[in-house]
């Protein structure tokens, strides 16, 4: 007899199985299904991933998939298409010829306008707000909590004892990666340390700054500072995040100058700079080498695309290209820091399309012809997505609605809202992908810091546009969002112990909530050089969840399979790590030889989403019947 079946299932007798009245439960079912069908449309056009449960569960509902252009005339080789390409509105539009961009000749590469998308926010904002909804999803995220503490009670021997029974396979030696952590700070205090000191007595005599015309060592530099190599220690460096960072945002991102000086930040991990981001580039990969030693863990780094010019791109490819960072267990992710009233205050940018274009401009160049980018179409093949990144808990001054200036009109001092940033961010990635696999190349996905802090539509954005978030803190306080975002099995990666120095005490994190709840889940260390100590800072994360909150070794190993499920590694990655059915739904998408989470777990999770989604489907069926309607 197969495992998944013979663990103990918790079961409501009875026809009224959410304690809250019919009307008011179909009520809720209509308006949840509503979003459902809006983050459908979205994922399904900027070619993301859509939990197949639920997809499948609205097309019982008689919704049809979306028809995506059909591209079985793939290019075989990388050659020039020929295509021209112009931003309109905030939106990069490509064109069979260049010397004729006009309507007549614009391909067809579909995204959402900007009138549907702010259409869709309002649907999406009253929704979260109707006082039967909030009801409803709140029960029902209640009766998650107890049906899997209930779960526990009844199986958590069986579950330990399928993991006992597998040979060779434990916490230790099963996949997992670091699904939000940025390149600039991979590292620890003691690894960074360490590293100046042996650049100082290896590289003394090296340039490494150029001030006023004039070329700084290395040694220069710390003298300029009363400094030697012996001085230095991890307090001098003053890196780590303490009690004084909490809710301070500003003094966290000053921790990234070590003895708080920014010459140093520049010299040191920057990838751009008068040394060409050589010493960056020993940290990444002596940080690289540790995670292929270790063999089991894997990182998915961000690097920076600011947008303040157009070869940024070509510059952060050259770098790693030129120092060959690169490894198995590292896939990259853009991230764009949501600075634009930065840049042009300083005169860098004249609109917010003039970002835009910086940003997105080189990719659909390279593109259209890999040969005019070549270092950019091979650094591309280990980019899996895009992030957006900065202060949430910043007051954002306009409200995104169809008054809103177009990118090229954005001349103001502002910062455009997030949902702004968002928005624009996905139409580009839409239109890039769908060229991308006309042309044969892999596609992007969009994975923002959301919900850290800051307001509610935050996290509606994420909802609508975004395969997986990071952070994804204030669902605990927007019922029906963390319901929907359940639903949906959105990836969330969490960092406790960054959140912990940042914005709320380990104790009151949310993630054993979510977990529990069957939430998508994952454990990630955002910034090790601020927040670790160890030199394997994902293991420290997830030791410190364990001693905290007192997870289980099934939950542990849950956790890593959820990273690995979310990450952006290959399907031939995946399917070696997780087993060759890792995409299916159910029990038979797990390989507890693999994993080491038991297939009882597995078939408790799908049981129990499908049951959800089955209860929304029966109220608005019930209700189609009583009003005489066929469904």
């Amino acid at each position: 007899m197969p495992m998944e079946k013979e663990y103990q299932r918790v079961s409501i007798s009875g026809e009224e199985k959410c304690g809250v009245p019919f009307t008011d439960l179909v009520d809720a079912a209509k308006c949840v299904v509503k979003a459902l069908f809006i983050r459908e449309k979205y994922i399904k056009r900027s070619m993301q991933s859509f939990c197949k449960t639920t997809a499948n569960t609205l097309q019982d509902l008689g919704m049809k998939p979306l028809d995506l252009a059909d591209y079985d005339d793939i290019a075989e080789t990388p050659v020039d298409a020929g295509y021209g390409c112009k931003m309109v509105d905030g939106v990069v539009h490509v064109y069979t010829k260049k010397t004729n961009m006009d309507k007549s000749t614009e391909l067809d590469l579909p995204y959402p306008d900007l009138t549907e998308y702010i259409g869709d926010m309002n649907v999406m904002m009253a929704l979260i707000i109707n006082g039967p909804v909030k009801s409803f999803c709140y029960r029902r995220l209640q009766y998650l909590s107890s049906k899997f503490q209930m779960h526990i009670l009844l199986n958590e021997m069986k579950e330990l004892a399928a993991q006992k029974k597998v040979p060779h396979r434990d916490f230790y030696n099963i996949r997992k990666v670091d699904t939000h952590i940025h390149a600039s700070s991979c590292m620890n205090q003691k690894h960074l340390l360490r590293f100046i000191k042996r650049a100082m007595k290896k590289y003394p005599e090296e340039i490494v700054h150029i001030e006023r015309g004039v070329g700084q060592t290395l040694k220069q530099v710390f003298e300029s500072m009363n400094l030697t190599a012996f001085d230095l220690s991890v307090d001098t460096l003053d890196m780590h995040a303490d009690r004084n960072t909490f809710h301070r945002f500003d003094k966290f991102n000053a921790k990234y100058n070590p003895i708080g000086e920014s010459i140093l930040r520049e010299i040191f991990i920057k990838t751009d700079n008068h040394i060409e981001g050589k010493y960056f580039a020993h940290i990444v990969k002596e940080v690289m080498f540790d995670l292929e030693e270790s063999k089991y863990q894997n990182s998915e780094l961000r690097l920076s695309i600011y947008g303040r010019c157009r070869d940024e791109w070509d510059k952060l490819a050259q770098w790693a290209l030129r120092h060959r960072v690169y490894s198995d267990n590292v896939r990259w992710l853009i991230q764009v820091p949501r600075l634009f009233d930065v840049y042009h205050t300083k005169k860098q940018l004249a609109n917010f399309q003039e970002m835009l274009e910086n940003i997105f401009m080189p990719l659909f160049e390279v593109t259209i012809n890999p040969r005019s980018h070549p270092e950019l179409h091979l650094f591309l093949e280990h980019v899996v997505g895009f992030d957006s990144v900065d202060d949430e808990s910043k007051p954002e001054h306009h409200i995104f609605n169809l008054d809103s200036p177009l990118p090229a009109n954005w001349t103001e001092e502002d910062n455009p809202p997030y949902s702004y940033y968002l928005y624009y961010t996905y139409a580009n990635m839409t239109v890039l992908n769908h060229l991308r696999r006309r042309r044969g190349f892999h596609t992007f996905v969009l994975r923002p810091h959301c919900g850290e802090a800051g307001p509610m539509h935050h996290l509606v954005s994420g909802f609508m546009l975004s395969e997986n978030i990071s952070h994804g803190l204030l669902l605990r306080k927007a019922p029906v969002l963390q319901y929907l975002y359940y639903l949906a099995q959105i990836g969330i990666a969490m960092s406790p112990l960054s959140n912990n120095s940042l914005f709320l005490s380990y104790h009151r994190n949310p993630l054993p909530e979510y977990l529990s709840r069957g939430l998508i889940v994952s454990l990630s260390t955002d910034d090790p050089l601020q927040f670790h100590f160890t030199k394997e800072p994902l293991m420290e994360e997830y030791s410190i969840a364990a001693q905290v909150w007192k997870l289980s070794s099934c939950d542990m190993c849950e956790l890593a399979r959820n990273s690995v499920l979310m990450s952006g590694f290959s399907h031939k990655a995946k399917s070696y790590w997780l087993g060759p059915s890792y995409f299916k739904e159910g029990p038979e998408s797990n390989d507890i030889r693999r994993t080491n989470v038991p297939d009882i777990r597995v078939a408790y999770r799908s049981e129990t989403l499908a049951e959800e989604l089955q209860l929304i489907i029966q109220a608005l069926l019930s209700e189609c019947c009583s009003a005489g309607d066929h469904p």
